[in-house]
C-alpha cells in the first residue's frame, strides 16, 4: 500500500478568496486522495510558523506573501506551490487568477452600459503587486479602447484612520465626471467606495457605478447598495494547484512561468446595475429588458411601454450602447445563460428555455456562435458544483 501524502497547508481562513482555494484543495484530494493534511489556522502576512523547520512532509501549498515565507518554505526541500503570486521573480510554481482576464470583464461590462468615464480604486502603490497590475491593466485597456482612467490618488500622509481615509475618498470622487464606473481592486474597497459616496451624496449606480473583485458574499452583501463583483472563482485555483501539487511529488518538471486561470465570470448587484446614458429613454428600456429578459415578451411589447418611437428607440440605442434592442435582449440573456451554468446544476434543456426560449438544439448554436464553445464545455470550464 503507498504511503499517505503529507501536505502541509500554509493558506489563511480570514477571507473567503482563501477559503474558497482551500475548498478547491479539499475537492482535489477528495477525488485524488487521501493526503494527509497539517492545517493550522493562520493571517496573511503572519511570520513562518516554527513548527515547519522541523515538519516532515511530502509537499507545501501556500500564500507566500514575502521573501520570509518564500525562503522558510524552499528550506525545507519539498514541492512546493504558491497561490498567491505576490511576489515577482519567485522561484516556486505559482497557480493564481488573471489579473488580464479580470480586468477585460469589467471594461467589457462598463462599455456594454454606455459609460465614458471610468475610474480606478486601489491600495496605496507597492502594498500589494496584483491591485498594481490590475489597475495598470484597467488603464491599459481603457485606452485602446480611446478612454481615460481617472486613479485614486494616495495621500502622501494621512492619518491611519477609517474616518480619514473616507473622507479623502469621498473628495476624489466628488471631482469625477458622473456617470462613471469604477472598478475597485477587491471587494474591501468596494465597500469602503460605496460608503464614501454616501457621504459624499453620491446615488450609486446612478451617478457611481462600483464593481469589486473575488464576489466575497459578506462583503457584497454588507453594501448598501449591494456590491457587484468579478468572481475569481478560487476554487478552481485551488483544485488546480493541489493537483499541480501532485505531480511534482511524483517527480514532475513544474512549469516556467505561473498558471494562470480566468475568472468564473461577473456577479451583478445593485452596484452596478444602470445603463449610463444621457438620453432617459434608452436606461428604461435597457432595465425593462434586464426585468423581462426571461419571459416570452417581445422587443415591440418592451418598446410598447416607452413614448418614443421604435424607429427613434433603435436610432438611440444604437448612438448611445453600440446595439439595438433586439441584441441588447439577446447579450442580456446570454449573460444569464452563462450565470445558470455556472452556479446551477440544471440541464441545458432547462437553460435553454429559461433564458432564450427555446429547445436546446437552438441555444446550443447561439451559445457556440457568442462564445466559441458549447454550454457544456463552458460549464466544465467553470463549474464544480459538488463544492
Amino acid at each position: 500500500m503507498k504511503p499517505v501524502p503529507r501536505i502541509a497547508l500554509l493558506v489563511e481562513t480570514s477571507r473567503e478568496y482563501a477559503r474558497g482555494l482551500l475548498r478547491g484543495v479539499i475537492r482535489y484530494q477528495h477525488e485524488h486522495g487521501p493526503w494527509s493534511i497539517y492545517f493550522k489556522p493562520q493571517g496573511l502576512g503572519e511570520p513562518p510558523p516554527p513548527w515547519l523547520a522541523s515538519w516532515q512532509g511530502d509537499g507545501i501549498l501556500a500564500r507566500i506573501d514575502d521573501r520570509r515565507m518564500a525562503d522558510a518554505v524552499s528550506r525545507t526541500s519539498v514541492p512546493v506551490v504558491d497561490l498567491r503570486n505576490a511576489l515577482p521573480n519567485l522561484r516556486i510554481p505559482t497557480v493564481a487568477i488573471s489579473n488580464r482576464a479580470v480586468v477585460r470583464v469589467a471594461v467589457e461590462h462598463f462599455l456594454a452600459q454606455g459609460f465614458r468615464h471610468f475610474g480606478f480604486c486601489g491600495t496605496r502603490r507597492g502594498e500589494n503587486r496584483n491591485q498594481d497590475e490590475r489597475s495598470d491593466l484597467f488603464e491599459q485597456l481603457l485606452e485602446a479602447s480611446g478612454h481615460t482612467c481617472h486613479t485614486y490618488p494616495h495621500p502622501q500622509s494621512l492619518p491611519g484612520s477609517w474616518d480619514a481615509e473616507q473622507r479623502h475618498i469621498a473628495r476624489w470622487l466628488k471631482s469625477l465626471p458622473t456617470p462613471i464606473a469604477i472598478l475597485t481592486c477587491h471587494d474591501d474597497r468596494g465597500q469602503q467606495v460605496i460608503d464614501a459616496c454616501l457621504r459624499a451624496k453620491l446615488a450609486v449606480p446612478d451617478a457611481v457605478a462600483i464593481l469589486g473583485v473575488d464576489n466575497d458574499p459578506f462583503l457584497c452583501n454588507l453594501s448598501t447598495p449591494q456590491l457587484s463583483s468579478i468572481d475569481v472563482f478560487p476554487e478552481r485555483i485551488g483544485y488546480e494547484a493541489a493537483a499541480l501539487l501532485a505531480r511534482l511529488m511524483k517527480g514532475g518538471r513544474p512549469p516556467r512561468q505561473p498558471l494562470l486561470f480566468e475568472p468564473r465570470g461577473l456577479v451583478i448587484r445593485q452596484s452596478t446595475d444602470v445603463s449610463a446614458v444621457g438620453d432617459p429613454h434608452v436606461p428604461a428600456v435597457a432595465r425593462l429588458i434586464r426585468k423581462h429578459a426571461s419571459d416570452s415578451i417581445s422587443i415591440e411589447e418592451l418598446l410598447a411601454q416607452v413614448p418614443v418611437s421604435r424607429s427613434a428607440l433603435f436610432r438611440r440605442f444604437k448612438e448611445h450602447l453600440g446595439r439595438s434592442p433586439k441584441k441588447e435582449l439577446s447579450r442580456v440573456r446570454l449573460e444569464r445563460a452563462k450565470s445558470l451554468l455556472t452556479n446551477s446544476i440544471l440541464s441545458v434543456e432547462e437553460i435553454a428555455r429559461q433564458t432564450f426560449r427555446t429547445d436546446a438544439k437552438h441555444f446550443i448554436t447561439v451559445f457556440r456562435r457568442a462564445t466559441g464553445s458549447t454550454p457544456l464545455r463552458y460549464r466544465k470550464q467553470r463549474a464544480y458544483h459538488q463544492l
